[in-house]
């Protein structure tokens, strides 16, 4: 198919435009080749591009003239090519190599219609096992995703992630599938008076070192290579759990929040950060949690339930600093 300057209905040319493939699949492609880089470093010739990504130089020039058309990359004269700023976004695209994360997020939106048909995920019928398994059986790709879950893919976290009460009163932290500790670190840095215990698979965790040394509180953080559905190290002030409720199912989340419960110390407190949303609002995002995980984000209402049955109460509800939206509980 090629494309026309034919006028055709705007029906049409909308729906056309939000069901191309073409073009994603195209950014995935150069993303994985290194396409940007190799520019930037001056091999700017279809040729000399395709020798050095080693691949196919006529298929190559077709998807960059695609991606040309669409506004992306520049072609000043014939097979020579260029980057323009919509490219620039292409510079060491680790978040979109078809090798790592990137690649395992695209292609398991082509479960989603075995997902919608059952309710539950079926990331397994693309890659052999589900989300997690697998991830721990290609430790190249878990850590493309501690990397995207880290400071490289969401920036430096803001560690102010109390609604009540001030850290005087917060001894001891532990981060709840806390990745490679980028919160963690963050929080503990703000305040020296702090020790954390970082929870997360043990790959993960052995991951963590750079991140906790660069920010200098190594020396005051326990890391604990386990699931977060097992018992969780116990007696804490403060324990933390973000981005990881809308993950999963109903079931596994109340467990998680039960082994939070078990493991808070008499006035201890967890702090939900992200995943519950406000009553009344309408969650219409579709996001790879549903195809990954088979995951939601909850009214807090619908929270307040999951909650009691895991064994704690809804103490607090407010805006971040950050401007995410945090629920505080408390064991009841």
């Amino acid at each position: 198919m090629t494309e026309t300057d034919d006028q055709t209905p705007a029906e049409s040319t909308n729906l056309s435009a939000l069901s191309d493939l073409c073009t994603p699949w195209c950014i995935h492609v150069v993303a994985t080749l290194r396409i940007a880089d190799h520019i930037a470093a001056g091999i700017t010739a279809i040729k000399t591009l395709a020798e050095k990504a080693e691949c196919n130089a006529d298929f190559l020039q077709r998807v960059l003239r695609h991606l040309v058309y669409k506004g992306v990359f520049v072609e000043p004269t014939p097979g020579q090519f260029a980057l323009n700023e919509a490219a620039q976004g292409l510079l060491d695209p680790v978040f979109l190599d078809l090798g790592g994360i990137g690649g395992r997020i695209a292609y398991a939106w082509g479960s989603l219609l075995s997902a919608v048909r059952t309710g539950a995920p079926a990331y397994h019928e693309i890659f052999g096992l589900p989300f997690w398994e697998d991830l721990q059986a290609h430790p190249d790709v878990a850590a493309s995703f501690d990397a995207l879950m880290g400071s490289a893919g969401h920036g430096t976290p803001n560690p102010e992630v109390l609604l009540t009460g001030d850290w005087e009163e917060v001894k001891t932290v532990v981060d709840v599938g806390g990745g490679t500790g980028a919160l963690l670190a963050e929080i503990l840095r703000a305040h020296p008076q702090i020790q954390g215990t970082l929870v997360d698979f043990p790959g993960t965790v052995a991951r963590a070192g750079s991140v906790l040394q660069e920010a200098d509180v190594s020396e005051r953080v326990r890391t604990v290579g386990q699931s977060f559905f097992d018992p969780l190290p116990a007696g804490a002030d403060l324990y933390l759990l973000k981005s990881i409720l809308n993950d999963w199912p109903d079931r596994e989340a109340q467990l998680i929040l039960s082994r939070c419960a078990e493991a808070a110390r008499p006035g201890g407190r967890l702090m939900i950060l992200g995943g519950v949303l406000p009553d009344g609002s309408v969650n219409s995002l579709l996001t790879p949690e549903i195809v990954l995980l088979g995951g939601k984000d909850r009214t807090l209402n619908e929270f307040r339930e999951l909650a009691h049955q895991a064994g704690l109460k809804v103490q607090a509800v407010g805006q971040l600093p950050s401007g995410r939206f945090a629920v505080e509980c408390h064991p009841m």
